[in-house]
């Protein structure tokens, strides 16, 4: 079951991009102890997202693209947030 900030990144991301893909991994207990811990469980994500709205786009439009949904998440609200945003038919 997914924790509350993990489920809100889900929906800001199906809002903002309607993707055929999406997948939200809390990395947390990876790092536990480590830098940026902060003892929420919710402080390190990776995202895989698929979505037409990144088709042209480069590597880091699409990572400001999805910061930017995610309003004050990243950096914020949580510490570490690897992405990897793909255009249909890229390789995953």
């Amino acid at each position: 079951m997914a924790g509350p900030l993990a489920q809100e990144i889900e929906n800001l991301l199906r809002e903002a991009f309607a993707p055929s893909h999406l997948a939200v991994t809390n990395d947390s207990a990876r790092h536990h102890g480590h830098a940026g811990d902060d003892g929420s469980g919710e402080s390190h994500f990776s995202v895989v997202i698929e979505s037409e709205a990144f088709a042209g786009k480069s590597r880091l439009d699409r990572q400001r693209m999805v910061n930017r949904a995610l309003g004050d998440i990243p950096g914020r609200r949580v510490h570490a947030l690897a992405i990897r945003a793909l255009a249909p038919g890229e390789a995953a």
